[in-house]
């Protein structure tokens, strides 16, 4: 079902991450040089000062977050909060693309299926949210598709779930992880030159909606490392997106 979306394809590790997601070049840059830095800041920061206990508890509960902005596309049916320092991206291949500046492969689209070929009515037409998150795995495992010899993907459906939003709608939400390795040297003849090392390991976290007789998905790629230091702003990010009528 979710094969109806424009396939936009991700890249390898090399490119930038996924969709449709993932259609703009990635140097693959190491995000501990640039996600862990910037919570170090704030701890050095913090360090110079004299604090109560009392404040050192509210420092150690509170949730780290850089502000989110809305974006809200009338014409298409649907909005949704970012990270406010994220930028948008033009012809990335998806309805709307942004990503951090610093993290080149964490970004957020969204996906729309073609109105011409679905009909779908409500989100339940995928079937159970655990029979969805299988579907959305499929898919992802599909788009990394790679011709190069070595490689190989190790991915998990760490968890699916439904709710139901303050508009009305059900909304499924599906959150996967995958590894990718690869051989250091992928035409050594022997067995012990050809060394298998971890090129990335991501979480993909996909919101699906019905409108418009269309299925929409909003889609989000994180490292997993910066995934534990922005996960209280990444699932802000998801609970927001919603799907509007459009009026013709």
């Amino acid at each position: 079902v979710l094969n109806s979306l424009t396939p936009t394809r991700p890249l390898p590790p090399n490119s930038l991450g996924s969709t449709r997601l993932h259609s703009l070049p990635l140097r693959n840059l190491s995000t501990k040089a640039f996600a862990v830095p910037r919570r170090k800041a704030m701890a050095l920061f913090l360090s110079t000062y004299i604090l109560s206990p009392v404040a050192l508890h509210e420092i150690a509960s509170a949730e780290p977050s850089v502000g989110l902005k809305e974006y809200i596309d009338s014409f298409d049916g649907y909005s949704f909060k970012y990270p406010q320092n994220w930028i948008q991206v033009k012809g990335a291949g998806a309805d709307i693309f942004f990503r951090d500046p610093y993290v080149l492969d964490e970004n957020i689209s969204v996906e729309i299926s073609s109105p011409s070929s679905s009909k779908y009515k409500s989100v339940e037409d995928l079937g159970p949210p655990e029979e969805a998150g299988k579907k959305v795995l499929k898919q992802y495992l599909t788009e990394f598709m790679s011709t190069r010899l070595g490689v190989k993907r190790e991915s998990s459906v760490l968890s699916t779930s439904s709710r139901v939003a303050d508009d009305g709608r059900m909304y499924y939400q599906v959150e996967v992880n995958i590894k990718s390795f690869a051989n250091n040297n992928e035409l050594a003849v022997m067995p012990q030159d050809r060394v298998t090392r971890l090129e990335w390991n991501r979480r993909y976290l996909s919101v699906l909606g019905v409108e418009n007789n269309q299925l929409y998905e909003l889609r989000l790629q994180t490292p997993e490392n910066v995934f534990v230091e922005e996960e209280y702003d990444l699932r802000q990010v998801m609970d927001s997106f919603r799907v509007s009528k459009v009026l013709v």
